[in-house]
């Protein structure tokens, strides 16, 4: 990829940059422990309004697992919905703006390229329709502060932590921004900022999926492979349908799955749709399958940490671990612009919390309940089931989680768009794919 965007730390300015991208969730967390401090400070007042956070039964207790209490508290649809009438009346934030956080917020919008391609996609509105004021001294610090972070904000404070592949780009585009002369029409300035961010997109996602599957694809054998993937994954399915459909092999395909989001149905369907034989699973079932079917694992990623770990969909971790564990070789396929300056060990310091009704919910979060359900649903309207109202329930939690971190251990290979590396070679990519590398030769 030409354009950078992997958040490096340069110093100065540029360092400041890196921390929007590698910084998240270390920002959200110092976010929600003020949020929960004003909230225990509210709760010995006697101030009322946090029926969604807190049970309605037992003598106010508060619904949050301790451990993970310095995470942020997820925002629920229905706290976003009724956001959205107030919003509106503000004429500084364009509507674009919260239709596009709850998207992200609902799931439609799932996945670090697809939250990344439309966040940069909004963006490009925002600028189409922006107008500098005449006043103004200089137009770069008006975009910046009336027009990229507001939305940024917004997204990250409102409806959902963005993701490192949001951060780094946010980081590119707001470099892109102060690398602007001061001098330049406001026409020629957004022309400029167009051009780069459909550049960012064709170059560090487009062109890097097929890049990684060209690669990840030489490890796949003519016949008799079996590769396990998890989840839903846009470069993983890329990379078998080429592999597939293109290259002509032939290969069976398990996909392994886990609720609440379900979302390797998506993936069963892409696959089964081009003609590639799959077996579906849930994540229970995965040792049997590991022990004497799988040949190669094949998973996505969310972030890369500067020390080669992984993060990525809670489970991811689990069928890292037990691949390992049977000796058998872990490809995790990821594009540089997800590098992370940060180093993380574990997944509870830094993690992101879902909705919790979407655990007690007896389907898949992201659809209605079924028809096969009807039975049940009686039974839950008898008071048999303990979820429905889980919140009064005095000796009850429930835990969403939306990521875990796989160490480098546990990994075989990074899949990039530069080729097949070891995690320990994540700094030297980190250290080349810094934001500012896309701007030096147009300085020179």
């Amino acid at each position: 990829g030409g354009n950078g965007g992997g958040g490096g730390d340069k110093g100065g300015k540029s360092g400041k940059e890196s921390e929007t991208g590698g910084g998240e969730f270390a920002k959200r967390s110092r976010a929600g422990k003020a949020v929960n401090e004003e909230e225990k400070k509210d709760g010995a007042d006697g101030g009322e309004g946090h029926d969604e956070d807190r049970s309605s039964g037992g003598g106010g207790e508060d619904k949050m697992v301790s451990l993970f209490s310095h995470l942020p508290r997820p925002t629920a649809p229905s706290e976003q919905h009724n956001q959205l009438s107030s919003i509106s009346s503000n004429n500084n934030l364009h509507p674009a703006i919260p239709t596009l956080g709850h998207l992200y917020l609902i799931h439609s919008v799932l996945g670090g390229n697809a939250r990344c391609r439309a966040m940069l996609q909004t963006f490009a509105l925002l600028l189409q329709s922006y107008t500098p004021p005449t006043t103004t001294r200089d137009f770069r610090h008006d975009v910046d502060h009336q027009l990229l972070k507001p939305a940024f904000q917004y997204w990250t404070t409102q409806c959902r932590p963005h993701s490192v592949s949001m951060g780094n780009a946010f980081s590119f585009l707001k470099l892109a921004v102060a690398n602007l002369e001061r001098e330049l029409e406001w026409k020629t300035a957004r022309e400029i900022l167009l051009e780069s961010m459909e550049a960012y997109v064709t170059e560090r996602i487009e062109y890097a999926g097929k890049a990684i599957s060209r690669h990840a694809g030489s490890k796949i054998q003519e016949s008799g492979d079996v590769i396990l993937v998890f989840g839903r994954s846009e470069v993983i399915n890329r990379l078998l349908l080429d592999a597939a459909m293109v290259d002509k092999k032939t290969f069976r395909v398990i996909v392994v799955d886990s609720r609440p989001l379900l979302e390797g149905r998506d993936t069963l369907e892409i696959l089964s749709r081009a003609g590639i034989q799959c077996t579906y699973v849930l994540l229970n079932a995965l040792s049997y399958l590991m022990m004497k079917e799988v040949t190669k694992v094949f998973l996505g990623a969310s972030a890369l940490m500067s020390n080669g770990s992984v993060l990525s969909r809670v489970g991811t971790a689990c069928v890292a671990l037990l691949a390992n564990s049977n000796h058998i070789a872990v490809l995790v396929g990821c594009e540089t612009y997800k590098i992370c300056n940060r180093v993380q060990l574990e997944s509870i310091t830094g993690n992101e919390l879902g909705d919790p009704e979407e655990v007690a919910c007896m389907d898949c979060a992201r659809v209605g309940p079924s028809n096969r359900w009807s039975d049940t649903l009686e039974s839950r309207d008898q008071g048999e089931d303990i979820l429905k109202d889980w919140k009064a329930q005095p000796n009850l939690k429930l835990l969403n989680l939306m990521y875990d971190l796989t160490p480098s251990d546990f990994v075989t290979g990074i899949v990039t768009e530069v080729g097949i590396l070891p995690p320990t070679s994540v700094a030297v990519l980190l250290r080349e794919m810094s934001p500012e590398s896309a701007f030096q030769g147009k300085r020179l």
